[in-house]
């Protein structure tokens, strides 16, 4: 059957970005903006709730009832909770009042900083910065000494409701919201097995195995990445609060408080919570000491945070990859302002779990996952197809690390060329991009030969070793023909032959003779075309009419069993034709094979050549 009748995977592929689709995700992130003081409460509790089912099933385990382990927990967190709070409010108070003594400290080093500067515009716009930020503090926090006359206002006269409407209203947002997290992850906690099964019949109870792994592995990851974030980002602000103290700088539990949470916030975390008490420092310090201190502090710790604690700490990664997660940033940033952004990535991991089991969610790990969404082999042709030989050698000595190289040139190069005569087949492939992959293809092959070539050789067990065999690789037809040929004969070469690959050209009818076959123990014509005609194949008979007795074997390249189907059964390139194998050795072939490992030890057998058919040497 030819390969422009079966069925590619690319055809018959139901997860694609459709317009539907994407407009779904769009209408979805408009709900979720709109609505967003009905989301955000219940995404808030439904994380803390997973934070905290550890805990719960700790103390189940430990004898507790289930609505005492429910209670203990949540009294425990919404108790650090409200301690937090209760310094961070008590701190910035306090800071509020002092900010008015900085001033004098932050002109006098404007000013050593102007004179050292000189008329530079960087150290002018500072200035003017600092001191519009100056006359802020001076104006919000003013000074009981100035003398400065009072500012009439007109006041409308209210009435009690009025007084009490502006003085009630603001602080009850923030509390009832509070109030009903605390109420929701409560419910959470005792409801989690109903919530469970109703999820799961939500989802799919006709997969249970699969419904199940997304529940494990999504409360797996979200809860383990809070608490251990938690427990990093508490190791983290602990000696930063007491270097802080230590040095000097005003209100050091505040930004040994703050710095725990900023954390959260993926990559500038650490960058936001050193801006506050190095601003500070250079306020509050006469000298540049103070500064100079402050940011060694946060440098020493945050290397061996990110370089000791945190490879130490963390069993697994969350399953998104590094630019995802600052997208996700953004986009929660966007949708819920601050406080998404701390909930970017516990809410994007949840996305990912959800698209790595259900098809309808596969969108979300195709974008944010951190696992390839191409296999070795087609991410090997999309190089070699851009004519980049650079980056296909750098995906080669990565696999080279894991596996000999005729594994890769098994599982990853030969399929990676059968992409290619597959898309030659469907007329897809341009004789341009022919060209460039055929030399990028050969570029691989010479920089891997240079890579085997620096490893020590074995030492031979027997001084008196027999004469290599001599072999000969030809491509068989086209120009990706030639690029396994040279994979045949380095890998040939590799197992102590003395292995050669010349170009499909050498087998037109004017340069036959010039090949010298008879130069070779043995010569095997390399196809990736599953279907090769029989034009080709008669090069056997030519080949063997020039050299009697010579070893003359076909190679007809096939795709490994587990990449020849796609997961819904269909064939993603054409199998080869069981008649052409019978056809190839109808016409004089001494041996024809499909794969590499049986190609190698057909090379180094060092039985005769056969005499060709008596029925083909009538003909």
């Amino acid at each position: 059957m030819p390969s422009s009748a079966v069925p590619h995977e690319d055809s018959v592929r139901p997860n694609r970005i459709t317009l539907p689709r994407m407009a779904t995700v769009v209408g979805a992130a408009a709900v979720l903006y709109v609505a967003q003081d009905v989301f955000l409460p219940i995404a808030l509790s439904m994380l803390i709730a997973f934070a905290l089912s550890p805990v719960v099933l700790r103390g189940r385990r430990l004898g507790l009832g289930h609505l005492t382990s429910v209670l203990a927990a949540s009294t425990l967190a919404f108790a650090a909770i409200g301690l937090f709070g209760l310094v961070v409010f008590s701190q910035l108070a306090e800071l509020a009042l002092n900010l008015p003594a900085f001033q004098a400290n932050i002109m006098a080093k404007l000013g050593d900083l102007q004179a050292a500067g000189g008329d530079s515009g960087l150290v002018s716009r500072l200035m003017d910065m600092v001191s519009a930020i100056s006359t802020e503090i001076g104006a919000a926090v003013p000074s009981e000494a100035a003398d400065k006359p009072l500012a009439v206002e007109v006041v409308q006269p209210t009435n009690a409701l009025d007084l009490l409407e502006s003085l009630i209203l603001p602080l009850v947002s923030p509390v009832a919201t509070s109030g009903l997290v605390v109420v929701l992850v409560i419910f959470m906690l005792l409801e989690r097995e109903h919530l469970r099964d109703r999820f799961i019949r939500l989802v799919g109870a006709a997969d249970l195995h699969r419904t199940t792994q997304v529940l494990e592995e999504a409360g797996g990851r979200v809860a383990n990445y809070l608490l251990m974030q938690l427990l990093v980002n508490a190791i983290y602000a602990l000696p930063i609060g007491i270097g802080l103290w230590l040095i000097g700088v005003p209100n050091a539990p505040l930004w040994g408080l703050l710095t725990l949470v900023l954390r959260f916030v993926p990559y500038i975390g650490s960058v936001l919570a050193a801006a506050f008490p190095l601003f500070l420092a250079f306020a509050v310090a006469p000298d540049w000491s103070a500064v100079i201190w402050t940011a060694v502090l946060f440098v020493a710790v945050e290397a061996v945070t990110s370089n000791v604690i945190e490879p130490w700490l963390y069993g697994a990664n969350t399953g998104v990859s590094s630019l995802a997660i600052i997208v996700a940033a953004v986009f929660w940033t966007f949708l819920w302002g601050p406080l998404g952004l701390v909930l970017s990535t516990p809410l994007t991991v949840c996305l990912v779990v959800l698209g790595r089991h259900i098809p309808q969610f596969e969108l979300f790990d195709i974008l944010f996952g951190d696992e390839p969404v191409l296999a070795a082999h087609q991410r090997l042709y999309q190089r070699l197809l851009a004519g980049d030989a650079v980056e296909a050698t750098a995906r080669a000595e990565e696999a080279l690390e894991e596996m000999g190289a005729e594994d890769f040139y098994q599982t990853t190069a030969l399929p990676a060329l059968l992409l290619a005569q597959d898309d030659r087949d469907r007329g897809v492939l341009s004789r341009d991009q022919e060209r460039r992959l055929t030399a990028a293809g050969m570029g691989m092959v010479a920089d891997i030969a240079g890579l085997l070539a620096e490893a020590p050789p074995e030492p031979p067990a027997d001084a008196a070793l027999p004469a290599p065999r001599r072999v000969a690789c030809i491509g068989g037809r086209w120009e990706i023909d030639d690029v396994s040929a040279a994979i045949l004969a380095q890998v040939l070469a590799t197992e102590g032959a003395a292995a050669t690959h010349r170009p499909s050209t050498d087998l037109l009818p004017g340069r036959l003779a010039a090949l010298d076959p008879a130069a070779s123990d043995c010569l095997i014509l390399c196809y990736l075309d599953p279907t090769p005609s029989r034009a080709s194949l008669l090069h056997v008979r030519r080949l063997k009419r020039l050299a009697p007795g010579l070893r003359v074997g076909v190679a007809i390249w096939a795709m490994p069993a587990d990449l020849a189907k796609a997961a819904d059964g269909t064939l993603r390139t054409a199998a080869i034709d069981p008649a052409k194998i019978a056809e190839a050795t109808a016409i004089g072939a001494d041996f024809v094979v499909t794969t590499l490992a049986e190609a190698v030890e057909a090379g180094l057998d060092d039985q005769p050549g056969q005499p060709l058919p008596d029925e083909a040497r009538a003909r």
